[in-house]
């Protein structure tokens, strides 16, 4: 690990009761190694499957696991090392501690601790293979996500109770090394206001029927999420079709494509990247009845014209703007993807086959190929949407700072790009194809 990058951060590092406890004693040791200040809290159940003492040892400070075992009279310890706190890491996670987080329960020093603090939380869970894959513990993550909770994906094996699946602990060096990125990627899109659409866009025929596409928004959301924990001012576009929209950036909800085109052109300008990850109808109605059509014979024709090219009008306008497409194709990827680049004057274009596996409309996960003007930039595997926003973010805010010109100031308040919490601004736009 980078000294550097480390040196002088505070990091919580919580232990819950799993056998992978022990693996957290290599991790502290990574930790401190590198010139972090941890300070251990662990669970009643923890202690149980290794002794304080070891992390009391390898911290070089006293480990906490019990809320009312105060040892200074001048200071609440779960509200002092939330304050302290530059990240949380909580490694392993059980299902316990998650659900805990997920629906804002308090009742041991760890939690209460996670539910007190401002700063970033890194989670790494680790459980039997049923149980990470029960929906409960599922949503619990994807709610935790939303809220801009990062994980460590657990590996897949030989877990201890003798099952083979995903649940493993990752590694030490793993989640260490993603301790390191939480630092260096913290802060990267500072200063810039990052416009984001998502969902699937809806074409009235009558009040109670309409032409849309099977788009979930759940890239644009994963998307949004990442450019806010990079430190972004992020505006979400999103249509009623987006499920639970994430914390932390300002929404806009639109119905229609003439309604998702105007709150678009209204914030362009002040836009540094724009991300348009909408599945936008490329046709709408003719005729929209103010009233419920009857049926009235075995037939019937509804005539439709073209809506207008958001992506499109956002590539004329654009002054410096990153400018990001979405493309969901079925075929002949590289083509249409290259085609959509050069006419709509994108910076980048996001195309996935949606009939591959892992890769369609509603999942949680993608595959994606990223174009610019050279051709392939990059080609990512099945990888969670969550993934794929963050890597996608990462590379916008490199290729931003690659720019000639000043980078725009961090707002008033923001803590430094390499420590804790970044302030907003930043930007990317993305088109017709989130999946």
């Amino acid at each position: 690990m980078t000294a550097s990058v480390l040196k002088g951060k505070t990091i919580v590092l919580g232990i819950t009761g799993g056998i992978a406890a022990y693996k957290a004693a290599a991790l502290c040791s990574r930790l401190v190694q590198a010139g972090a200040d941890v300070h251990v809290i662990m669970t009643e159940s923890a202690v149980k499957f290794i002794a304080p003492l070891t992390l009391q040892t390898l911290s070089r400070h006293h480990v906490h696991t019990d809320t009312f075992d105060e040892r200074d009279p001048s200071a609440v310890s779960h509200i002092d090392l939330a304050d302290r706190a530059d990240l949380v890491v909580i490694a392993p996670a059980t299902a316990n501690i998650l659900a805990k987080m997920a629906h804002g329960l308090a009742d041991d020093m760890l939690s209460t601790t996670v539910l007190a603090t401002t700063a970033p939380v890194l989670v790494a869970p680790a459980m039997n293979v049923h149980m990470y894959a029960h929906p409960a513990v599922a949503d619990n993550i994807r709610l935790l996500g939303q809220r801009g909770v990062r994980f460590v994906e657990p590996g897949t094996g030989q877990l201890a109770c003798g099952y083979v699946g995903k649940g493993r602990l990752a590694e030490p060096d793993e989640i260490a090394r993603a301790v390191e990125a939480c630092f260096e990627e913290r802060g990267s899109l500072a200063g810039r206001r990052v416009l984001v659409t998502a969902g699937g866009t809806i074409e009235r025929i009558d009040p109670v029927r309409y032409i849309t596409n099977d788009s979930s928004g759940k890239m644009g959301i994963a998307v949004a999420e990442a450019a806010r924990d990079l430190g972004a001012d992020v505006t979400l576009v999103a249509t009623r079709s987006v499920g639970a929209l994430p914390e932390g950036v300002r929404t806009v909800t639109v119905e229609s494509a003439a309604d998702m085109l105007e709150a678009v052109m209204d914030r362009f300008d002040e836009s540094d990247i724009v991300v348009k990850a909408a599945a936008v109808a490329d046709y709408r109605p003719v005729v929209k009845h103010d009233a419920k059509l009857k049926k009235t014979g075995g037939r019937l024709v509804i005539e439709l014209e073209k809506t207008a090219d958001i992506l499109e009008e956002a590539g004329r306008r654009k002054t410096g703007q990153f400018l990001v497409g979405f493309a969901a194709e079925t075929n002949d990827i590289a083509l249409y993807a290259m085609d959509k680049l050069r006419r709509k004057n994108c910076d980048l274009i996001v195309a996935n086959d949606v009939t591959a596996e892992g890769a369609g409309f509603n999942g949680d996960t993608n595959a994606v190929q990223l174009f610019d003007e050279g051709g392939l930039a990059a080609e990512w595997p099945v990888l969670t949407k969550r993934e794929v926003g963050l890597r996608l973010m990462r590379l916008v805010a490199e290729r931003l700072d690659a720019r000639p010109g000043k980078r725009p100031d961090a707002p008033s308040g923001a803590r430094d790009g390499a420590g804790g919490l970044a302030g907003p601004k930043g930007t990317v736009y993305g088109e017709e194809a989130d999946s």
